[in-house]
């Protein structure tokens, strides 16, 4: 079933592309490309207007149809194939021996910051 909804879909949106690529602007109908002059004798007195823009809405309602049949399949297939069985992890917990206050050092509250390299040396003038 999913192969036919997905075979419906790639044909409507060619279709479509197709479709789209043929119609022309409005002052320019099917029937003056061809050398009639007047766009009425083609297709009739409605002219090549109604024709491609009714074929190109309807398979826009296919294509939109099996756009949605296709997010039907796939919601079911992604529930189907879901995490839900598989048990939750155990949370373990390890404890860390606190350290006691007094081995942390102290500095004097107006230090300045020590610096383990040398100072610079001034450049000569």
């Amino acid at each position: 079933m999913d192969q036919l909804i997905i075979i419906f879909h790639v044909l409507a949106a060619i279709s479509i592309v197709a479709l789209i690529l043929i119609q022309q602007g409005k002052g320019a109908d099917m029937g003056a490309s061809f050398g009639a002059g007047a766009s009425n004798t083609l297709f009739g007195s409605s002219g090549s207007g109604n024709v491609l823009t009714r074929s190109t809405a309807i398979l826009a309602a296919i294509f939109f149809a099996t756009s949605f049949a296709l997010a039907l399949v796939a919601k079911k297939h992604a529930h189907s194939a879901g995490m839900v069985d598989v048990p939750a992890a155990v949370e373990t917990s390890v404890e860390v021996p606190a350290k006691p206050v007094d081995d942390i050092p102290s500095v004097p509250q107006n230090a300045a910051p020590v610096s383990d390299m040398p100072a610079p040396v001034p450049a000569p003038q």
